[in-house]
């Protein structure tokens, strides 16, 4: 018996389609359902108020943690963009041997065989008052007393991320740059043009694909992340993550709902924007 293309396709697609069903469609929907419900103490009330927004939106401390994700966003993108391309323009174009390329590149990976939550932590005996950074410099004469920024600071915190986030841009971008032909960077460099350029007006624009994924990682992590900033900031520095942390404790559902539903509105602008500058899906089949 012949079956229809299409209905292949739609069997094909259904185990996805279930699974995100399950694990992501029906959590959402139940989460947006109760950030429209009221509480009282630890007692969800099942009715409609929009309370919870009108709060949320009102608050001025809740602008202000908003600002600082935002800010740990755009810092920590700039960096792991700028560290992320300069890694794997290297590995694909000045590393020749295939066998190199493939150890430098696992080699990038190798911190991450480890807990997020060690590599984090494993800054703080490097970055404190004795730690291993402030006694060099003491010990080089190029500081007389210890550097207290370094610890416990936006500084920390910015540091940590950039340490966990920077491999999920290089290996996108990796990716996009392995695909372009090396052709094309030689005919550029025979047509007079200078390397600055080849990279601003070539490589650039062809690894956008990789740009555009690993900026949706590294910008969906940072956002989602509270641990980092209440660990690496000692407790100085907050974002809407760890209110909203401290509501979940607190059993404030609702308002943690509403801060969640939020949040998740915030991302997916962000990505829609991303997506709406680079056509992924046609990159990668085009």
């Amino acid at each position: 018996m012949k079956i229809n293309p299409q209905t292949v396709s739609w069997l094909q697609v259904a185990p996805l389609t279930v699974v995100l069903l399950v694990f992501f469609g029906i959590p959402m929907l139940l989460v947006g359902a109760v950030s429209f419900f009221d509480y009282e103490r630890w007692q969800i009330v099942p009715t409609f108020i929009l309370d919870n927004y009108i709060e949320l939106f009102r608050s001025s401390l809740t602008l202000r943690l908003y600002l600082t994700a935002i800010k740990y966003v755009v810092i920590v993108w700039i960096l792991t963009l700028v560290i992320g391309f300069t890694v794997a323009y290297f590995l694909v174009f000045h590393v020749r041997s295939l066998t190199l390329k493939m150890g430098l590149f696992l080699l990038c990976t190798v911190p991450f065989w480890t807990s997020n939550i060690i590599r984090m932590i494993s800054w703080i005996p490097f970055l404190g008052r004795n730690g291993v950074f402030n006694s060099a410099l003491i010990d080089l004469g190029v500081v007389h007393e210890p550097l207290s920024f370094l610890l416990f600071s936006d500084f920390a915190v910015i540091v940590a991320y950039v340490h966990l986030n920077t491999l999920f841009m290089i290996v996108p971008i990796f990716n996009s740059m392995a695909r372009i032909d090396p052709g094309i960077i030689e005919a550029a460099h025979d047509a007079g043009a200078s390397r600055w350029r080849v990279i601003w007006e070539v490589v650039l624009p062809l690894s956008k694909t990789g740009i555009a994924l690993g900026s949706i990682f590294v910008i969906t992590l940072v956002m989602g992340d509270f641990f980092v900033v209440k660990i690496m900031s000692g407790g100085q520095s907050a974002t809407v993550v760890s209110a909203l942390s401290t509501e979940i404790a607190s059993l404030q559902y609702p308002p943690a709902a509403a801060s969640a539903v939020v949040l998740v509105v915030i991302v997916a602008l962000i990505v829609s924007a991303i997506l709406r500058l680079v056509d992924v899906r046609r990159e990668l089949t085009g």
